[in-house]
């Protein structure tokens, strides 16, 4: 079947943004193919510096026609009726049919419409699928009125080996690309899909990104392999190297072994995310004095040139590195401590220093909560942990906040747990990055984490929809990851109202506030708890009926819980819970009271209401034992145990009765169950 070519070719697209781009055009380019009713096969799309193209196998060359049926009025309906129908469908009196419809003959109209040849829908399809890609960021240039991310060159289209002529702005589509700016940048005529590949591999150009890297991959683990050494590459410097190059030439220089003293972080922040270098490492994981480069152009001398620049460049950067290292020693971390004050933390809640402050009057409050955190050094930890913000080092390279402290404090002979805590103040940063265990490191970060996130809610600064601009989600996701991968028994609605008020803004903490703070944690838990495959629900269940703040416990109860629903009994005593629960509802809402305070012993009438009221009397008693001993998977088995004799009740008893009085204590009997059941979680949250 025929297929389709579509390239569009312009200034450097930022690397960031291609791969998007590429899935965003597919998207557009298939719903509006789905719209016009064309099946396709498969669908290959690629993106580079400089293009984005797709590929489409399988269109058909024609649209499949259809028919369409519209229903009118009654055939003796009057005739303006009648009229403003056939007018609608575009057809006489004598074009429509007739049909019995029940007791009456009614119009339909039946039209068969024709499929359009793909070319002609085309023109009009890929325009408008231009035209809605959604760049991040995008420009005008010249006096042209479309929109591109770079200014746009040349767009390609071929369907079934023939141009597809449709304008874009300034542009008309035709059947010419171009090859590598350097290598091949002349204009190259394109017949078919297969000449495309060819030409552009001719021409010095790697269109898929995945291929170029590969390509990278291999060549650089070649090149390390020769020496020794292994290349540390990560996915996304990977896949930012590969958007900086269209045909990736993978080179290897050399680092004067003089500024290896410069802590290794240092050194591999300048390389990747300033150089976009890959750097190397030894068999015992030491940084090597050699690093790997991936140029874009294929050089006479071999690359010789390439390398010496860049080796250079790299001279120079680490040169500033090492001045920043060297001033930064030289002067102790303790005393940019009072400098802290310059720097506002935020309008509302404070400088950097009043931050330090009044997570230094909480530390005695989380102290006891980390088994093994010694309070002079988590308060020693609290008074350093942001010095490292006013080094040279940090100025120049952001990323590396904390890293430095750590340097630094070791430099100044602190305790190494202080040192430590000072490097993993910020962890975690997310749902993949290595938790702290160190109790001093905990005790620092959940100090760091709770304060901001209590902060920020108590001056109204709360994530809205998709914004969450100070990252309170994933300090909410921190502070859980601390408290569970740790084993921490924190209270944390009495944690949230220990934080100290913001210095710049008259607020309470109050329980309003940790109220609703505990309802984020529970949702920030339920996305974390997720990926192990524990129902929201049941978190849900818990969380909401008991008010459980302290984590570890809750997962615990959430687990006996999903266990026990996963038992027949479970299962079935929820089925009897809905029942019981949907009965007292539905009375208590038409009788307008509340049926509590348990069941009258007198009024007992029938052996399965005997029999029920001592078996809750019973399990009441054990779930409360079972409860305060924290065996939640005792209480469940105990609540077990009320699956026969609720059975048997609503096989046996009948609630609604005449007798008033009996129908009332056979509704307290059944508000009886409903709440002994919910003592350990609210069944009424639990779906399914």
């Amino acid at each position: 079947m025929p297929e389709l070519l579509l390239e569009l070719l312009s200034e450097e697209i930022p690397a960031r943004m291609q791969r998007r781009a590429a899935e965003d055009l597919k998207k557009l380019v298939l719903d509006a193919f789905k719209e016009a009713r064309l099946d396709v096969g498969s669908t290959t799309v690629m993106a580079g510096p400089r293009r984005v193209a797709l590929i489409v196998e399988g269109l058909p060359s024609h649209q499949p026609a259809i028919r369409i049926e519209r229903k009118g009025p009654r055939a003796d309906a009057p005739a303006a009726a009648i009229d403003g129908f056939l007018k609608s469908v575009g057809l006489r009196r004598d074009q429509v049919e007739e049909r019995d419809a029940g007791k009456a003959r009614v119009l339909f109209a039946v039209i068969d419409q024709p499929g359009r040849p793909t070319t002609d829908l085309l023109m009009t399809l890929l325009p408008t699928a231009l035209a809605a890609l959604p760049w991040p960021k995008s420009m005008r240039w010249g006096a042209n009125d479309i929109r591109w991310v770079r200014p746009l060159h040349l767009i390609l289209c071929l369907f079934d080996g023939a141009v597809v002529p449709f304008a874009f702005g300034h542009l008309t589509a035709g059947e010419m690309t171009a090859g590598h700016r350097f290598h091949q940048p002349h204009r190259i005529v394109v017949k078919n899909v297969n000449d495309y590949r060819l030409y552009l591999d001719a021409a010095k150009v790697m269109v898929d990104g995945d291929e170029r890297k590969r390509r990278i991959r291999a060549e650089a683990e070649r090149l390390a392999q020769a020496e020794g050494l292994w290349p540390d590459l990560d996915e996304a410097l990977l896949e930012e190297i590969a958007g900086l190059v269209e045909y990736p030439v993978v080179l290897i220089g050399s680092i004067d072994r003089t500024f290896l003293v410069v802590p290794p972080e240092v050194l591999i922040a300048v390389m990747r995310k300033h150089q976009r270098y890959i750097p190397l490492r030894s068999a015992e994981g030491k940084l090597a004095a050699r690093f790997i480069v991936v140029a874009n152009l294929l050089a006479q001398d071999g690359g010789k040139a390439i390398v010496a620049g860049n080796e250079r460049v790299l001279r120079a950067r680490f040169a500033d590195a090492k001045f920043f290292w060297d001033q930064d020693r030289a002067r102790p971390l303790r005393a940019n401590v009072l400098e802290l004050e310059e720097i506002v933390f935020h309008a509302d809640i404070g400088t950097l220093a009043e931050k330090v402050y009044r997570m230094e009057i909480m530390v005695p409050d989380v102290v006891k909560l980390v088994p093994g955190a010694v309070q002079a050094d988590v308060t020693n930890a609290v008074r350093l942990c942001k010095a490292d913000l006013l080094s040279g080092m940090v100025g120049e390279f952001p990323e590396l906040q904390g890293v430095m402290g750590r340097y630094y404090a070791v430099n100044d002979r602190e305790p190494d747990d202080v040192a430590q805590a000072i490097a993993e103040h910020y962890a975690p940063l997310g749902p993949h990055d290595r938790c702290p265990t160190q109790p001093t490191s905990v005790a620092l970060a959940l100090l760091d984490k709770v304060y901001t996130l209590v902060s920020m809610f108590a001056v109204g600064l709360r994530p809205t929809g998709s914004k969450d601009p100070f990252a309170l989600r994933r300090a909410a996701l921190g502070i859980i990851r601390l408290i569970l991968e740790n084993k921490l028994r924190v209270p944390l609605k009495a944690l949230i109202k220990a934080v100290p008020r913001p210095a710049r803004k008259a607020v309470a903490i109050d329980d309003a506030l940790a109220d609703e703070l505990l309802a984020f944690f529970a949702d920030r838990l339920k996305v974390h708890l997720k990926e192990k495959g524990v129902r929201h629900d049941l978190i849900a269940a818990v969380f909401a009926l008991t008010g459980e703040d302290d984590l570890v416990r809750l997962l615990v109860r959430v687990e006996a819980l999903a266990a026990f629903l996963a038992s027949d009994d479970g299962a079935n005593l929820l089925t009897a819970y809905r029942r019981a629960a949907n009965i007292v509802r539905i009375e208590e809402k038409k009788d307008g009271t509340r049926y509590s305070g348990g069941a009258d012993p007198t009024l007992l009438v029938q052996d399965e209401e005997h029999s029920l009221v001592e078996r809750l009397t019973e399990v009441a008693a054990r779930s409360r034992a079972a409860l305060a001993a924290e065996d939640f998977a005792g209480a469940m088995t105990a609540l077990a145990s009320l699956r026969r004799p609720v059975d048997t009740f609503f096989d046996r008893v009948t609630v609604n009765v005449d007798d008033p009085g009996l129908r009332r204590n056979r509704l307290r009997l059944l508000a009886e169950t409903r709440t002994a059941l919910d003592t350990v979680a609210d069944f009424a949250a639990i779906e399914g």
